[in-house]
């Protein structure tokens, strides 16, 4: 088994062969070249699961972290484009109009350069997020203006925030949880789908988790002594609204806190009731006041579908009208759309039932709240009307910070790994698509079988902290 210090290196490795190949012009060689960068880091970061208990402290992770990180930050935007739209509300807030109202090519004109980086999925639609990330939109739109190099540095900028949270929150949680905290910060910020989509991709779910993440461990923090610390909890419930004001889904850990709540103050549904009433009038007084103070106002709740106007083909709701509808096609019947639809409010159901079921286990003290938080968003990821890869994060952080050895951790890892290579880094076409991955498959298999021989005939070594 190879050392952690030359599993850190191969990672290294890996993410700079992809960083190379982003940079480089090519076809089905360059890509295969790209995604085996991919593969050496998922690689790496497998077998490193297998020798933390090698490492001085948790600092050696952290440091690996931004090791693997920093060459991403010269890399453009991978796996997705999402971070054009993000600079394109932000250009249509900065001229005075509304982002929930407009979409990029109605606002700024279909032969607007911003425009035409948008994907044609979504130069029409308005934002989907919340007033808070549309205020720093406008204010990163304000300084860069349409530079789009610097405007993906600022978002970028904007996401490595929200990551320090999470590397913050993180062992706070799994020492709240009972877990090793070397073991959380292995697998819930270190994995590959941290890297390539909160670093690389600079999606907006990582200021939204950190902001959950942090808010939930305040909040959590607040419960440890014999009377509840009203100030700090009040400081993790204003971090976890702040996340759902930057996407809805962090709201869930608002659940999580109340029904921690109140089953410190009798674990009764009554009590659970007057608490729920407290957190919906506070996250709604926070609410107004961010809307009416950004100047944004309300609009943004009626466009919080709009991600959901695209037929997500992994979201397992939609399978059933992909199905349906595939067999009624048939027989002429062009029903795909109407059965998708009912498949979501299938979807919404089980949600509904879930979160339910966790927060009843959570208040009898079957489910301690860590679990509850990273349960009740596998719910909703699994559930919801829309699945991207970097959806998977907001259950398998938390969950990583409260899961125990054993199957359910074993198979986490697995879907991390798996996946982390299901996107390609940039788009082509099919045929260069299949090209690539096989090709990867090729040299992840021969970096493998050397990497195993270099194991074997290495002698052991302490692993030295770089503090």
């Amino acid at each position: 088994m190879l050392r952690a210090d030359q599993l850190r290196w191969v990672g290294f490795a890996g993410v700079l062969l992809l960083v190379v190949t982003t940079l480089v012009k090519g076809g089905a060689p360059v890509l295969a070249a790209g995604i085996a960068g991919m593969g050496l880091l998922v690689l790496a970061w497998t077998l490193l699961g297998r020798v933390l208990m090698e490492l001085p402290d948790t600092r050696w992770l952290r440091w690996t972290l931004v090791l693997w990180g920093a060459p991403l930050m010269i890399a453009p935007p991978l796996f997705s484009g999402d971070v054009h739209s993000y600079l394109a509300q932000g250009e249509i807030a900065a001229h005075g109009l509304d982002p929930y109202t407009f979409g990029p090519a109605e606002a700024l004109g279909t032969g607007s350069a911003m425009t035409e980086r948008v994907s044609g999925y979504w130069q029409d639609t308005p934002s989907p997020y919340g007033p808070l990330f549309s205020l720093l939109q406008r204010w990163i739109a304000g300084v860069v203006g349409e530079n789009p190099y610097a405007g993906v540095i600022a978002h970028r900028l904007i996401e490595l925030a929200g990551l320090a949270l999470i590397v913050w929150a993180v062992p706070r949680l799994a020492k709240a949880a009972g877990v090793s905290e070397r073991v959380a910060l292995w697998l819930g910020v270190l994995n590959p789908l941290v890297l390539w989509h909160f670093v690389a991709g600079v999606h907006n779910d990582s200021l939204m988790l950190g902001l959950m993440l942090a808010g939930t461990a305040f909040g959590l923090e607040s419960l440890r002594s014999s009377r509840i610390d009203w100030s700090q909890m009040s400081i993790g419930l204003l971090l976890v609204a702040a996340g759902a004001l930057v996407k809805l889904p962090a709201i869930v850990a608002l659940a999580v806190l109340g029904t921690a709540i109140a089953r410190r103050q009798g674990a009764t549904w009554g009590r659970l009731a007057l608490v729920g009433v407290a957190m919906v009038a506070g996250m709604a007084l926070v609410s107004a006041a961010v809307s009416i103070g950004t100047g944004f106002g309300f609009g943004w709740l009626r466009t919080l579908g709009t991600s959901g106007s695209v037929n997500s083909w992994m979201a397992p709701t939609n399978w059933f009208g992909f199905l349906t509808g595939g067999v009624g096609s048939l027989f002429g019947a062009h029903i795909t759309q109407t059965m998708i639809g009912v498949g979501k409010i299938i979807g919404y159901a089980v949600i509904a039932g879930g979160v339910g079921f966790v927060l009843h286990r959570q208040l009898k003290g079957r489910l301690n709240a860590v679990s509850a938080l990273g349960a009740m968003l596998l719910v909703v990821v699994a559930f919801g009307p829309v699945v991207q890869p970097w959806y998977i994060l907001w259950a398998a952080i938390p969950l990583a910070a409260c899961l125990p050895t054993g199957r359910s951790r074993n198979v986490l890892v697995g879907f991390l790994a798996v996946f982390a290579v299901v996107l390609p880094p940039l788009s082509g076409s099919p045929g260069v698509l299949i090209t690539g991955y096989l090709g990867s498959v090729i040299i992840v298999a021969a970096s493998y079988l050397a990497l195993d021989r270099l194991a074997r005939r290495t002698t052991p070594e302490p692993v030295k902290s770089p503090g």
